[in-house]
């Protein structure tokens, strides 16, 4: 591809805006819901984009579209030169009445999806309504990579928010309960001890799958749990758990969320385990666009945070 035989005045910037929606979307009818048009003329808009670029930029598999090389190359320059307009637009007018058909993407993991995502749309729906909210499922490990390549706006994150080009806020400060059936466990929360603890089958949360922060704190006393199985998603513990006598151990926040609406019984966990600090992220410099800086306060308001 010769960059300087393209004439941009002959081109249709627009077309632009549908390569962003099916990279991010990996669907042609996703891609149009979002963008507000039929599918007929997202494809459409795919078949200009392929002669454009001449490459195929998107390949049919079972499950959607799938970016070709250099569609991944391309979509962190078009983002960024999409960005730049909307950026612009929001230096003209930076606080619009309507967010009719905008977006703001946050990466997450699930726990805090579980804990705090109902009221975070609560109060963006009062702030700025009419704006989409995009929950994507991320955890400290890649959530910087995701902000520096703008698959997310905001990451709500308990570490990996280290990069120089990111600028980060503290929210607050997080630890850990333990949750279990009560219907099959029988434990006062006031004589709940290590012992205790230790006797019962668990299970654990880890993106690794394979040791967690209280197989460390166990380690330094001498001890070892039984882990009967492994998952990376908080929202399956009820299942895993429930009508079992196995115990998880997970963030407070997350215990109280589920306990809610699960039936499970929260306790305080035995173990000494480090608190953690739970940071808003986002790019350096960037925090312009006014549905992102909606966001940005709404995550604030959650976490009892003055705007």
């Amino acid at each position: 591809m010769n960059m300087k035989h393209m004439n941009i005045a002959t081109t249709d910037l627009n077309l632009l805006k549908v390569f962003e929606a099916l990279h991010d979307e990996g669907s042609a009818s996703r891609a149009a819901i979002l963008l507000g048009v039929t599918q007929s003329a997202v494809s459409a808009a795919l078949s200009r984009l392929r002669v454009l670029y001449g490459d195929p930029l998107f390949l049919r598999t079972g499950r959607g579209l799938t970016p070709t090389l250099l569609a991944n190359q391309l979509k962190p320059v078009i983002s960024d030169a999409l960005n730049k307009c909307r950026q612009s637009l929001s230096m003209a007018s930076p606080m619009p009445t309507s967010f009719q058909g905008r977006s703001v993407t946050i990466g997450l993991s699930d726990d805090f999806e579980i804990a705090m995502g109902r009221r975070l749309l609560d109060i963006i729906a009062r702030r700025a309504p009419q704006l989409r909210v995009i929950f994507r499922q991320s955890h400290s490990q890649i959530i910087g990579d995701a902000l520096l390549s703008r698959s997310i706006d905001l990451a709500i994150s308990a570490g990996g928010l280290s990069s120089r080009t990111l600028s980060r806020e503290l929210l607050g400060e997080g630890g850990y309960s333990c949750v279990v059936d009560p219907e099959q466990v029988q434990l006062d929360p006031a004589t709940f001890d290590v012992a205790q603890f230790v006797e019962h089958e668990q299970v654990l949360i880890s993106s690794g799958g394979f040791i967690g922060v209280v197989d460390e704190a166990l380690a330094l006393l001498g001890l070892k749990r039984k882990v009967v199985a492994s998952t990376t998603h908080f929202a399956a513990l009820p299942y895993l758990i429930k009508g079992t006598r196995t115990i998880a151990t997970i963030p407070e926040h997350a215990a109280q969320a589920i306990a809610r609406v699960s039936g499970l019984q929260v306790l305080k966990c035995p173990l000494q385990l480090r608190r953690y600090p739970i940071e808003l992220g986002w790019r350096t410099q960037e925090l312009t666009e006014a549905a992102v800086i909606e966001a940005k306060a709404a995550i604030k308001a959650c976490f009892g945070q003055p705007e």
